[in-house]
């Protein structure tokens, strides 16, 4: 099979020739000659010759520089944008399609994230990774911003003659279409309103760290959903704080590089300086500004930081711009390396040897995460969990990407259990319970308030017999039991398997305090959920706080 694509700067058609079909991971795609002078008059580096990521090269690099320090000079990627493009195209399935439906790149301002924008749009428009009739977009919170993006792409098309023999760009509308079919790309901004429809292929969020809420990356992220190969592309310079939308989305990047979650469709290239760093530090700087010396001016950033070390009211907005930090931060309940300490296997025995077993339960909307933590107690005193997790089965991708979580995968693993239909029916979560408590000698079980009503009625119409104890969700309640729980972890005598939806769930909480210092657990995040965590601290709490169980009068009554 061959596939072709045009280099733009040279004009030529440069053909591959498939060997055979593409593996998971690995392209098998040999090189023409033509090919192979063409990867070294495109200074392509040699490892990514015969690879996505080698097309693209090629192509960016017969690109013009269409403004900045180096306007009107051939087009070279630097090693960031390289690694970035790398990781965002080579990775293939089975069936040789892109794995990556969302990537994160986020660097310090001028270190060239318009330019790249640019050229991942032109990839897509006219470049090697072009679809018939595809449809792209720009995103951008104010109309000014969107215009730099647009402004970049129709130089770039200006600039280069097969380019503007394919592509007309038509200024007063901030769109460019392609002559031969319906492809077009248009730039769109937050404030200026407006419908964005479904078919998007592409979408390249630009500076989402200005947009005061998620709307439009909801609205555009939604329009992605019904695409063969979609790809959302952020980059921005980090947003100030930690609840911020992009934040999120970094945190979730970062927890997939750390091993913490399982998501292959997302990835994230962080460019930061490390918090708390002095001002004047140019190691540092350079952690956050790979164009330093290059794209970026070394005297005015130099000049600037030096501002700011005299004035301090600077200091935060040159941490957030030109170290790309967050300046407003939140504690997280436990830290990934004391989470890490329980990930030894669970003994799920223990349940069923006639020593008393503990739980938590923690409902939600019947339209989210519910979760059952079962506790027990080994005879060297350390606390097996075991998670009993309940969500809509019918609704597991939609939400999956609403809550930036592999649901799927944790679904087919059998980490979540996927209840039939679009909410959850209690009757179902009542009957799993019952089926457990038929074997498992409860002694106590701790509940959070919401909804338990329903659930009660469920248990009562299906003869399911639990001893339940109410456990408040504030700071009276919550604050020995976090403690319980925290030195159970610190120690390492809490084991979990590295469960990875409670893991999840316990790495979106976040402690909040009162003015005389007692606990309770909030979520970080708009999307996190923290069910799981929840569920688990209430059932150590019952195991090691020993509550009494609640006295139901009806039980009582002939």
């Amino acid at each position: 099979m061959e596939r072709s694509f045009s280099c733009c700067g040279c004009g030529h058609t440069i053909v591959f020739i498939d060997k055979q079909a593409p593996s998971a991971g690995k392209s098998q795609i040999g090189l023409t000659s033509e090919l192979r002078q063409l990867m070294v008059l495109r200074q392509v580096p040699k490892k990514d010759w015969g690879l996505p990521s080698g097309r693209a090269i090629a192509f960016a690099h017969s690109l013009i520089v269409p403004a900045g320090k180096h306007v009107g000079k051939p087009l070279r990627l630097a090693k960031p944008q390289i690694e970035f493009i790398r990781d965002v195209y080579n990775p293939r399935d089975k069936d040789g399609q892109r794995k990556r439906r969302q990537a994160v790149f986020s660097v310090a301002r001028r270190n060239g994230k318009t330019l790249l924008a640019a050229v991942i749009i032109l990839l897509h428009l006219v470049g090697p990774f072009k679809k018939p009739n595809s449809v792209i977009a720009s995103a951008a919170t104010t109309r000014k911003q969107a215009s730099i993006v647009y402004r970049f792409v129709a130089r770039m098309v200006k600039m280069n003659v097969v380019l503007a023999k394919r592509l007309k760009v038509v200024d007063s509308t901030k769109h460019v279409t392609h002559r031969r079919d319906g492809s077009f790309y248009s730039a769109i901004a937050a404030e200026a309103g407006g419908q964005f429809g479904e078919g998007l292929d592409l979408v390249v969020y630009d500076e989402l760290s200005q947009a005061k809420n998620a709307l439009l990356y909801d609205v555009l992220m939604t329009s992605l959903g019904a695409q063969v190969e979609p790809l959302m592309m952020i980059i921005s310079t980090q947003a100030p704080a930690d609840d911020h939308i992009l934040s999120e989305l970094i945190d979730y990047g970062l927890k997939i590089r750390a091993g913490e979650i399982e998501d292959d469709t997302f990835t994230v290239h962080l460019y930061a300086a490390e918090s708390g760093c002095k001002l004047l530090d140019e190691r540092e700087w350079k952690k956050a500004n790979p164009a330093l010396g290059d794209y970026r001016d070394i005297g005015e950033f130099r000049a600037a930081m030096k501002r700011a070390e005299k004035v301090p009211s600077l200091e935060n907005r040159l941490r957030n711009l030109y170290l790309n930090q967050r300046v407003q931060a939140k504690a997280p309940f436990l830290s990934p390396n004391v989470w890490v300490r329980g990930a030894k296997p669970t003994v799920e025995d223990l349940l069923y040897d006639g020593r008393p077993v503990y739980g938590g339960l923690d409902l939600s909307a019947r339209t989210d995460l519910s979760a059952f933590v079962m506790a027990v107690e080994d005879d060297e005193s350390n606390i097996h969990l075991v998670p009993r997790i309940w969500t809509p089965g019918d609704t597991l991708d939609e939400r999956g990407l609403r809550d930036r979580a592999p649901y799927r995968v944790w679904a087919d693993k059998g980490f979540l259990i996927p209840v039939p239909g679009q909410v959850l029916d209690y009757d179902f979560l009542a009957a799993d319970v019952g089926e457990l408590s038929s074997t498992i000698p409860f002694a106590n079980v701790n509940y959070d308030m919401w909804r338990i009503d329903v659930l009660k009625q469920s248990f009562a119409r299906l003869g399911v017999d639990v001893p339940l104890s109410p456990f408040g969700q504030g700071y009276k309640s919550m604050s020995p039991a976090i403690e319980a729980f925290e030195e159970l972890a610190v120690q390492g005598k809490l084991f979990h398997g590295g469960h990875p939806v409670l893991r999840w769930c316990i790495s979106n909480a976040v402690i909040d305090s009162d003015a005389a210092g007692n606990r309770k657990l909030t979520k970080a995040k708009s999307f996190g959920r923290i069910d799981a965590g929840v569920a688990a601290v209430m059932a150590v709490a019952a195991c090691r706080l020993r509550t009494e169980a609640e006295l139901d009068v009806a039980n009582l009554v002939a």
